[in-house]
């Protein structure tokens, strides 16, 4: 125990240890409480639309959203997934899309995927895709660097150059 004893103390100088670790308690808990208040920031699960689900209106979130139901309307989301069982009419936006389901409207995506069982009746603007055998798709395809909003930077930056130089 003598021995721990001066393990826990390797300076002599008692004062000086403590001078120190006062101001180090303080900093400690505060990234702690940092860190604390990044552990209940994670993602939530996310929201599930059962199949016997009918929306119509328009759907927004930052979170995930995975389709089983019925929407006619909009959705906008992080990422969206599309059941086999699913229908949505109207436009889809997000960073992710995954398609098991049918959309009959406008794809817009950084990372679209279409499976084997996914029907898609509309224009797939996207940075990347995927399109698996078996898949059916009628419409367009068109890559963009910023398929989440390319008509309003796209517009906005012609736009002003365009008054600028005249």
């Amino acid at each position: 125990m003598f021995s721990k004893s001066k393990i826990n103390e390797p300076a002599s100088n008692a004062p000086e240890a403590a001078k120190p670790a006062a101001p180090a308690t303080p900093a400690a808990p505060a990234p702690a409480e940092n860190k604390a208040s990044t552990a209940p920031k994670p993602k939530p699960p996310a929201s599930v639309l059962s199949s016997d689900l009918h929306i119509t209106g328009n759907l927004k979130t930052t979170g995930d959203i995975q389709v089983e139901g019925t929407v006619e309307g909009d959705i906008r989301a992080h990422l969206l997934t599309i059941g086999e069982t699913a229908t949505i009419k109207g436009e889809v936006t997000a960073d992710d899309v995954v398609i098991n389901g049918r959309i009959v409207g406008r794809v817009r995506g950084l990372k679209v995927r279409l499976t084997s069982t996914a029907r898609v009746e509309g224009d797939i603007i996207h940075k990347t895709i995927a399109i698996e055998s078996g898949a059916h798709f009628e419409g367009s395809v068109q890559r963009q660097d910023d398929p989440l909003n390319p008509g309003r930077s796209a517009k906005g930056g012609a736009n002003p150059a365009a008054e600028v130089k005249q």
